[in-house]
């Protein structure tokens, strides 16, 4: 017997790769971010020693369309402002990031597959909404 020999590229031996990218409107975007905050922010403050701080005088001026503690933070986001995570337990700061609403609209989306999937289908939880605000805040997961 005698077997013909087939030489293939390697390309075909190669397994290709398949890449996913979500792409999120920024009203989802904002809503992810909320969901996030309410369900981890005193997790973050108080698991990595960091502090969320903005500007009183934009608090005072979101704070006029009332709601909780979160919209008011989302809503200064959206007036322009800023917030900033403090770090207070490395040495020099390390941590300190600020973000604006452009953030929240550019790296919720960029937050881990797995996790960001969780979230959109509502079963996420305080670990979920851990990794997207530390996807908003440093673009990577540095804690946990």
């Amino acid at each position: 017997m005698v077997f013909n020999r087939v030489r293939f590229p390697m390309q075909f031996l190669t397994p290709k790769k398949t890449y996913m990218k979500i792409v999120l409107t920024n009203k989802e975007s904002e809503k992810l971010f909320l969901d996030a905050i309410c369900n981890a922010l005193g997790y973050i403050e108080s698991g990595y020693d960091l502090e969320l701080t903005f500007d009183d005088a934009a608090y005072e001026q979101a704070k006029v369309g009332g709601g909780c503690y979160e919209d008011i933070l989302l809503r200064i986001l959206k007036n322009g402002g800023s917030l900033t995570l403090v770090d207070h337990g490395y040495d020099g700061g390390e941590y300190t990031r600020t973000i604006t609403i452009k953030d929240v609209h550019e790296k919720v989306a960029q937050t881990p597959l797995r996790h960001l999937m969780d979230a959109i289908e509502e079963r996420g939880d305080v670990v979920t909404s851990d990794v997207i605000i530390q996807s908003v805040f440093y673009g990577e997961v540095i804690f946990g």
